[in-house]
């Protein structure tokens, strides 16, 4: 890799992790976007992906619970149906021919949330998710997020707000932890596909660690990012198709 396209995808992926915690997500989707728009092979984006988000979302969580933004009985019953499934999902290793658009739907739906980041409740409609139902999604969200390399908060968050089942400032904490968790129990699920990990990835983890920083400092200080947000997901959806129709 030559140094103009090391310096771009470096300064691409600081802007991510800096729009995606803003709002409490680690920017595994945006990563793995900037990643395949350089052409990187999906055997070395998904493994590089999860570190990164790794390291991320322990920083976002940390800020974000430091804030008193944080429910853990609320989170419970995702993380209890997500953790084994994100495990199982991060053994399998998909063919590029399925990864691609499989990855590009995951960007696309990301993209249209980014797209409508608002409240869909008010605060006084709020009520305690099923635990059923918080365990089912939390499965299926914790599949997806082990075969795709995300930490799946990209979904966690619009559906606590969407059903009503948390205030948006307190889904931003939810969905760190959420994210922190099933991107450790991905990663473990393949440890294997460390070995495939770039050797620019030093350069990829100071860049995400400054835009993290940054990015968390805003979204505890509750700054507005909604601009930069729907901007961010018109990228995504750009590269949801590059990799849905190629």
């Amino acid at each position: 890799m030559d140094t103009y396209t090391l310096l771009a995808i470096c300064a691409l992926l600081g802007l991510g992790a800096l729009l995606y915690t803003s709002v409490g997500h680690a920017g595994a989707s945006a990563y793995i976007a900037i990643m395949a728009l350089f052409g990187l092979a999906p055997a070395t984006i998904r493994p590089a992906a999860l570190v990164m988000n790794i390291m991320v979302a322990s920083f976002t969580s940390w800020q974000f619970i430091r804030a008193g933004q944080f429910d853990g009985r609320r989170l419970l019953p995702f993380l209890l149906g997500s953790l084994p499934l994100a495990f199982l999902g991060g053994r399998i290793t998909l063919p590029g021919a399925t990864y691609r658009p499989l990855i590009g739907i995951v960007l696309l739906i990301a993209g249209v949330r980014l797209l409508w980041p608002r409240p869909m409740k008010r605060q006084d409609e709020i009520t305690t998710p099923p635990p059923a139902a918080g365990v089912a999604s939390g499965a299926a969200i914790g599949l997806l997020s082990g075969l795709t390399g995300t930490g799946g908060g990209i979904f966690l968050s619009p559906l606590l707000i969407m059903a009503g089942w948390s205030s948006a400032r307190m889904a931003s904490g939810i969905a760190a932890v959420f994210i922190l968790a099933n991107s450790i129990a991905g990663l473990a699920g393949n440890l294997s596909s460390v070995g495939h990990l770039p050797p620019e990835l030093p350069w990829f983890m100071l860049s995400v660690a400054i835009g993290a920083v940054i990015g968390t400092s805003l979204g505890v200080a509750r700054l507005p990012a909604q601009r930069l947000l729907q901007a961010l997901g018109i990228v995504l959806l750009v590269a949801a198709g590059k990799l849905i129709l190629t």
